[in-house]
């Protein structure tokens, strides 16, 4: 078994917002060749080359191991499908502009080296995880999936973050979000159609009811267009996923001034997808345990500025609000 950590590095501001439009870690490099260093601040930065050198590791568990069920054993591989056209820390393409990396590639590579299998990554789009699951294309999903209640009927979960997400604003903003009432009178941006939207649009009822102003919603295709959004003053904060908002805030992009579950009022997990029954499920979450319990899913969580979304264990199939 070995840990490692990652190293720190200064990085411009113009380098945090390409890296929210471009897919190549080779093309920010590129970017930030060109740009002077004067005002850069401090950022989390990791290896991109596809060899992910300072990825942590964990040694196999036998016991993990033989939960593996035989038809998925029968090849040596954990084939597991990642979301990695671009959303940093969570997976972006390394320097080869090809091989998905980021801190959900390194909980599967946990998952696979506790297995004792290979772990193979199938660079797919979100609209493609749920068929490619269901048609065997891929054995198991790692990419920011929440738990819910319809998603239940169709797969097995096994736990490994908390679903968090952030409310980010200019890096000199005095605001604080907690609570329905501290967005009152602001506009902020969120995409359609998304968690972050209901619990806005939740608030904005609440905050009527009180006799609050509610809040203007700015609605953005991604999170790129809200950053920008933010920096020219448009709005006044964004909610979205609490990793890429750990992101930006490493490179001064933006400031976190609050968070929320994304199952709010309840609470919501993120986990490693398996096919319904098929028994997969169990060998995952014996081998997250394997790396729960020698420090590396702590370690790896580290690597990416993610620690605050930990869990104390991962949980097949946690119960859920309908």
């Amino acid at each position: 078994m070995k840990h490692t950590r990652a190293t720190l590095a200064a990085l411009p501001l113009a380098g945090a917002l390409l890296l929210s439009a471009c897919s190549s870690s080779a093309d920010i490099e590129a970017e930030q060749a060109g740009t002077s260093d004067a005002g850069a601040s401090q950022a989390l930065v990791v290896d991109t080359s596809p060899e992910q050198a300072d990825r942590v590791s964990t040694d196999e568990d036998p016991d993990a191991a033989a939960l593996v069920p035989a038809a998925i054993a029968a090849d040596g591989k954990l084939t597991v499908g990642i979301v990695g056209a671009g959303d940093p820390p969570l997976a972006f393409l390394a320097d080869d502009n090809s091989t998905v990396v980021g801190s959900e590639v390194d909980i599967a590579s946990l998952v696979a080296e506790s297995l004792g299998l290979e772990l193979d990554v199938r660079n797919i789009s979100w609209e493609q995880w749920p068929l490619s699951v269901q048609s065997g294309d891929v054995e198991a999903v790692f990419s920011n999936v929440g738990v819910n209640a319809e998603r239940l009927q169709l797969f097995d979960f096994a736990t490994y973050r908390q679903g968090i997400m952030a409310f980010t604003a200019a890096p000199d903003s005095d605001l604080s979000i907690t609570e329905a009432k501290d967005i009152a009178g602001l506009t902020v941006a969120v995409g359609s159609g998304t968690n972050q939207e209901r619990i806005l649009l939740d608030w904005n009822k609440a905050n009527e009811a009180a006799g609050l102003a509610p809040a203007t919603l700015d609605y953005y295709a991604n999170a790129a267009d809200a950053l920008l959004a933010i920096t020219s003053g448009r709005v006044d904060a964004y909610l979205g996923p609490n990793p890429n908002a750990v992101y930006q805030e490493s490179k001064g992009a933006v400031s976190i001034v609050g968070t929320v579950n994304a199952g709010w009022p309840n609470t919501t997990y993120v986990a490693a997808t398996t096919l319904k029954g098929n028994g997969l499920v169990d060998a995952v979450q014996a081998g997250l345990q394997h790396a729960f319990d020698d420090g590396s899913y702590a370690d790896t969580l580290t690597r990416w500025g993610l620690s605050d979304e930990a869990v104390e264990e991962p949980v097949i199939n946690p119960q859920v609000a309908s």
